[in-house]
């Protein structure tokens, strides 16, 4: 059964990012108004919620939020345009009981202040729980930052590289493609799993990579790789690109390095087998979400792009076991194909993201809508329906049907 629930007004602008706790009960929402809002199911027949707490948070508007897990307490991080990084953690039960009258029901405590970005931080995510206290950041300078702490009080800045000049491909891999499989609702696309031509961009100064590029044009987004065994691997994205990195983190055996570059914009063969054609126009990618593996022996990632599309790759890893005739799996690189291509929202889209089990994605867009994707039983992507947060009159309009109607 689907379930919506209204919460208005939640703040007094724009609402920039929400975020559920790991268990669903509560939602911590961050605004243009410089403040957090933490909500809790007051009622679950009716769907319906109330403001546990509420307090201003930063000096510019809020771009991300991101709850830890609860092994490390009531813990959340916040990303602004002032070019920090908060922790926040609730305050025990004994501190909130000395608390003035009437000032909200839990207090939450900044415990960490992190200043290292050279620009806006736009995303921020905590690593899943098996890798400890760590939290990832990415701001408009490009850099990838990551964070490690003891406790929530003291955090140590473990690594720190520039996404955009990170080479596309770890030296020595050959250059390999994978032909996307084509499905109903798809386009015909290619994937360059080895290094990418670098795409011009309007207004950008040659010799000055960056230079030009407008935030309000930009993407920056990233995700966790949840499975243990691989190591700690995101999926980044930055800037106007259009492509996604999966890098894996540095360990005292191996430097940080890129073992796979998605890019959806890149050139088909035979179609870069004339010289003069022009480079192709790219999108930034708003969002990616990387799927819970579940015992898939694939990894699934999803992408929100400005373009108005929902793109869904498969990654395979290395094989675990070797093949008959081969002495190791060494060799083997990580590979993946576009799966699904989905124009339905027709503009940019703000948000794509998996369920617990990674089988149904959900995105949101400037159309308003709430689009579900579930693959069939022959792994085609299709559209479950979508849900509307539009009057009815606006429904009508379009034509479109609202899931919660069917």
């Amino acid at each position: 059964m689907i379930q919506t629930g209204l919460i208005s007004p939640a703040h007094d602008d724009l609402v920039c990012d929400a975020a559920f706790d790991f268990y669903g009960s509560r939602l911590a929402t961050c605004s243009l108004d410089q403040r957090i809002k933490i909500w809790r199911m007051e009622n679950e027949e009716t769907g319906a919620w109330a403001c546990e707490d509420e307090w201003k948070a930063h000096e510019a508007p809020i771009a991300k939020l991101s709850w830890a897990h609860p092994e490390f307490g009531a813990v959340i991080a916040s990303a602004s345009f002032d070019r920090a990084v908060k922790i926040w953690e609730q305050a025990p039960s004994f501190l909130v009981e000395q608390r003035p009258s009437g000032s909200g029901t839990a207090r939450w405590i900044e415990r960490a202040l992190l200043t290292e970005a050279k620009g806006s931080v736009r995303a921020v995510e905590f690593a899943p729980s098996h890798f400890g206290l760590r939290l990832a950041t990415l701001a408009t300078d490009n850099t990838l930052r990551i964070y490690e702490s003891l406790d929530q009080q003291h955090w140590n800045l473990s690594d720190s590289l520039d996404v955009a000049a990170l080479p596309s491909s770890t030296p020595g891999t050959p250059h390999a493609s994978n032909t996307v499989v084509a499905t109903p609702t798809q386009t015909h696309a290619n994937l360059d799993g080895g290094a990418t031509t670098p795409t011009p961009q309007a207004g950008a100064t040659p010799g000055h990579p960056g230079a030009g590029i407008k935030e309000a044009d930009g993407g920056w987004s990233l995700s966790w790789c949840k499975d243990h065994y691989w190591g700690q691997i995101l999926a980044v994205s930055w800037g106007t690109r259009g492509q996604v990195k999966i890098v894996q983190v540095s360990t005292p055996q191996q430097q940080t390095h890129t073992l796979l570059t998605l890019d959806p914009f890149a050139p088909s063969p035979s179609t870069d087998s004339n010289g003069d054609t022009e480079p192709p126009v790219t999108y930034a990618i708003t969002s990616v979400s990387w799927a819970p593996s579940c015992g898939r022996s694939y990894h699934l990632i999803a992408t929100g792009s400005r373009d108005g599309h929902v793109r869904i790759w498969r990654v395979r890893p290395p094989s675990v076991f070797p093949k008959e005739g081969e002495e190791s799996s060494e060799k083997e690189k990580w590979a993946a194909t576009l799966v699904g291509d989905f124009s339905e929202h027709r503009l940019s889209v703000g948000r794509v993201e998996w369920n617990v089990t990674g089988t149904i994605l959900s995105s949101a867009g400037n159309d308003g809508r709430v689009r579900l994707w579930k693959a069939t039983l022959g792994n085609v992507w299709r559209s479950m329906g979508s849900i509307s947060a539009e009057q009815a009159t606006e429904k009508e309009k379009t034509g479109e049907k609202d899931i919660m109607e069917e």
